[in-house]
């Protein structure tokens, strides 16, 4: 076998069972070794943002790394962006980036670039290869290091003449990741001691603390003690819904977000870094727990925050499970639509064990507010605040569990970023239905501008409007093969939701907007 073959098969015998893929010349040797590979499904993204967006969204859902193959540094540059959501999102991912032929690079072709440098803004781990016989061994150290602690991004590159050579036999076993670091047992004895004053309490939670057991181990501590429970702005994931202990969603704009984390005396970190505000105005809160006293964190970002609450959980004797919220969805509303009446109509129909990625900016806050009364679902978020990666969360999230609906609540700001992830919705013919809240605006961009108090001119308009000429959104989507219909009213907006909801593959909903 040649090196190519020896990567692909190393990934193969990893247990790899996905590659989202642009590929160029200098990646075919990689192409022809994905043929000879039944085990690893490659998806092609007709952009690197959407193959890095995808890698994402299946990373945070199946808790194990895709693969991405991209074309040199410029193709990597493509899909910065979303591998920044993922390094913010603590995703297991594994990239693979083609380089030119090791001979040829003092040429300075078109296309040569620092890769590595662009690598290390956002992987924990990079490397090139230098001989073509270490090819598989760094792959197994590439999935080795995506898998370690709570996960994160590595990047491989990878010569074409090196890829080419043969090298026999040579496949690498992949070592045991890296657990996280175990929680401190002072911050553990002092976040308990805190949680039995009387002081009103809240645990601010992120990461593993906000699905499976991590959740029930907060739901436990808040059912014991009273504490309410609290997540990151920019979560990974999220379990919620009938029957799941309610989480508070950390308001976006910093005086919401500090008027709620000032309302209680005590606050336990778990999971998260310490929350800070998007954007520094002045005048405004920049980091909310600053100076303060009562604060205690369990478990940050590399810390096993699952060990942490387990451990908290027995010190404080908090064995009974929170009974959570009652499916009880709010009633039907008629009439023009707003955020708020989509938000009741979405949560009314959302099936039972959804997937939804809330990234549009201004219209997924109204869900999340009422989001406990659905069924029981999970949610991805924009975690690292470069909007336009929810459709292609939701090819990822839906080739991890092919089994369950994915819906993505996009703006069409955001959304205008990704169109090329609707052609691989339907390529794949994945369990999708995006709903397009289409106000035509950068909403919060304006939003801002009215909480200032200022009011731009013609340059402000220009730039904030999507309304000369607007998108017809289901046209386009219907040119990239998916079906849709657009919305004006709450009624027009529950029969399409029963529509997509009852077919499989992906569809498409214009929610018009004002």
């Amino acid at each position: 076998m040649n090196a190519a073959e020896s990567v692909v098969r190393t990934a193969e015998a990893a247990g790899v069972e996905v590659c989202f893929a642009n590929p160029g010349t200098t990646e075919m040797p990689l192409v022809l070794a994905l043929d000879r590979t039944t085990r690893i499904r490659t998806v092609l993204g007709l952009h690197e943002a959407i193959c890095t967006g995808a890698a994402d969204g299946y990373g945070r859902v199946k808790g194990t790394p895709a693969l991405t193959l991209l074309h040199l540094g410029p193709g990597l540059a493509n899909g910065l962006a979303n591998l920044h959501n993922a390094r913010r999102a603590r995703t297991p991912c594994v990239n693979l980036i083609g380089e030119h032929a090791t001979w040829h690079r003092d040429a300075d072709a078109p296309l040569s670039m620092d890769i590595e440098a662009l690598a290390r803004t956002v992987a924990r781990w990079t490397a090139r290869a230098v001989h073509a016989r270490e090819a598989a061994r760094l792959t197994a150290q590439a999935i080795a290091q995506a898998c370690a602690g709570r996960g994160g991004i590595s990047t491989l590159v990878l010569p074409h003449d090196l890829l080419c050579e043969e090298v026999g036999d040579a496949i690498a076993t992949v070592p045991p990741p890296e657990p996280p670091l175990p929680p401190d047992p002072g911050a553990v004895a002092a976040a308990a001691e805190l949680l039995r004053g009387a002081a009103p309490s809240a645990l601010f939670l992120g990461g593993p603390a906000l699905w499976g057991e991590g959740l029930r181990l907060a739901g436990r501590i808040a059912r014991a003690t009273g504490a309410t429970l609290i997540c990151e702005t920019g979560f990974a994931r999220l379990a919620t819904g009938a029957g799941r202990p309610p989480v508070h969603r950390l308001p976006y704009f910093p005086e919401q977000a500090q008027a709620l984390l000032d309302r209680f005396g005590h606050i336990i970190g778990c999971g998260a870094k310490r929350p800070v505000s998007f954007f520094g105005w002045p005048g405004k809160p920049s980091r909310y727990l600053e100076d303060r006293e009562g604060v205690v964190w369990l478990a940050g970002e590399n810390e096993d925050a699952v060990g942490a609450l387990r451990e908290l959980a027995d010190m404080l004797g908090a064995h009974e499970d929170h009974p959570g919220s009652d499916y009880d969805p709010p009633a039907l509303p008629s009439g023009s639509l707003d955020g708020a009446k989509l938000a009741a109509v979405l949560v009314h129909h959302l099936p039972e064990q959804a997937i939804v990625v809330p990234t549009a900016v201004t219209n997924a806050f109204p869900f999340s507010a009422i989001a406990e009364r659905a069924r029981p679902h999970e949610q991805l978020a924009l975690t690292g605040g470069a909007i336009g990666e929810g459709p292609a969360l939701a090819i990822g999230a839906a080739l991890a569990a092919p089994d369950r609906k994915v819906v993505n609540l996009e703006a069409d700001g955001s959304g205008a970023y990704a169109l090329q992830a609707l052609w691989t919705q339907a390529r794949e013919r994945l369990d999708i239905v995006t709903i397009v809240c289409a106000n035509r605006a950068y909403r919060i961009l304006q939003l801002e501008l009215e909480r200032q108090g200022l009011s731009g001119g013609s340059a402000t308009r220009a730039l904030t409007s999507l309304e000369d000429p607007p998108i017809d959104w289901v046209t386009v989507a219907r040119g990239l093969g998916v079906p849709g219909v657009r919305v004006e009213d709450a009624e027009g907006l529950g029969r399409a939701l029963t529509r997509a909801f009852a077919e499989p593959g992906p569809f498409l909903i214009e929610a018009r907007l004002p």
